[in-house]
């Protein structure tokens, strides 16, 4: 029976599970990045968040059409990177979900920004919403390395392509404004994108965020 409740809510709060299965991505890809089946365990759980965000974009004003033709190539590209050794498609995929992630972050704002009351959904849709945003701007950077290597470099072992975590990790920083880290943009391209992270986050936290703890904080009122 328990088990059944705990179904029902993530039915009910489908931003949650996202979230928390964001965020567990993040934590656990370390541990298998530089293992070889490394590769093929972030094709398989990025086709698990893609699942999990067309399924949250249905409760929201994005047209679920559009997520779905957006994930199906994303999907078949993703399985044909782990099935075969097609290095080739990474900026192909990545620019793909990259485009459906932050289309996945648009639509959430606009289920938040279109209450006037805060729920426990739409606090849950604030984290969901940057860490989309963080990963958009991951495969971003994943794209901007394929097509320029040499864009981004780090301190340690300065000359190898970034790997998805030292990447991810400048993503949160950029957005977030918290500094850049040791991970570094270097050219053109990749500074300009950098600079476009850290106006997203910023514009993300002063109107969406801003709004929504008003709203929590607003008294509630009974009908006039």
């Amino acid at each position: 029976m328990n088990y059944l409740r705990m179904f029902a809510e993530t039915r009910r709060h489908p931003c949650a599970v996202l979230l928390v299965v964001q965020l567990f991505g993040i934590v656990a890809y370390p541990f298998v990045e530089s293992t070889r089946v490394g590769g093929g365990v972030l094709a398989v759980f990025g086709i698990v968040v893609l699942f999990i965000s067309v399924r949250m974009v249905r409760r929201t004003p994005g047209l679920t059409w559009v997520s779905v033709c957006l994930a199906i190539p994303a999907v078949i590209l993703l399985a044909l990177q782990t099935l075969g050794d097609f290095p080739s498609l990474l900026p192909w995929s990545s620019g793909l979900e990259a485009v459906f992630y932050l289309y996945a972050a648009g639509s959430l704002i606009a289920y938040m920004m279109a209450d006037r009351k805060a729920t426990l959904d739409e606090l849950f849709a604030v984290g969901a919403t940057f860490t989309l945003l963080a990963w958009a701007f991951t495969h971003l950077f994943v794209v901007t390395q394929a097509l320029q290597p040499g864009s981004f470099l780090a301190a340690t072992n300065a000359q190898a392509p970034r790997t998805w975590t030292e990447l991810m990790y400048l993503s949160f920083a950029l957005l977030s404004s918290t500094g850049i880290g040791d991970v570094i943009p270097v050219t053109v391209h990749a500074r300009a994108l950098g600079s476009v992270a850290m106006f997203t986050g910023v514009m993300y936290l002063a109107l969406v965020v801003s709004r929504l703890v008003g709203l929590t904080l607003q008294p509630h009122t009974g009908a006039n």
